[in-house]
């Protein structure tokens, strides 16, 4: 087995992280990730991401409950993002109540037109509804 050697000064000490479900392939969101936070990750066996706008770790769901267990880690060919299978704890992963992040298509004007139903309300998860 070769070490993975994660390229984490490309990016200035992060990587992107795509998140997955393991078992539909759906993609449910991108996070960043520091060497520490993918330790940590690791070592828990939930996702553990770094915060680039609070500066600092957060684990997903320590807020809603809604955990992504980790089934598999991938990096690319390049070392510089990483794949992570997961299986989703709660009705979805997005802030704003959809199961995922990219609940949103992008039409040809430019507009987007939301394209998934709300699996939760977020205000009954976080105490009111958080804005884009």
């Amino acid at each position: 087995m070769e070490s993975a050697n994660i390229d984490f000064l490309k990016a200035g000490g992060l990587v992107p992280a795509i998140i997955q479900d393991h078992l539909t392939g759906e993609v449910l969101m991108l996070g960043f990730m520091s060497s520490v936070s993918l330790a940590e990750t690791q070592r828990s066996g939930e996702v553990v991401f770094f915060s680039r706008s609070r500066n600092k770790l957060w684990k997903k769901g320590e807020s809603s409950g809604h955990v992504l267990k980790v089934r598999e880690v991938r990096v690319d060919c390049d070392a510089d993002a990483l794949l992570v299978r997961v299986e989703a704890v709660g009705p979805g992963v997005c802030h704003e109540g959809y199961r995922s992040c990219f609940f949103r298509a992008l039409e040809s004007d430019g507009k987007t037109k939301i394209t998934e139903e709300r699996t939760f309300l977020p205000a009954e998860v976080y105490g009111q509804e958080k804005k884009i």
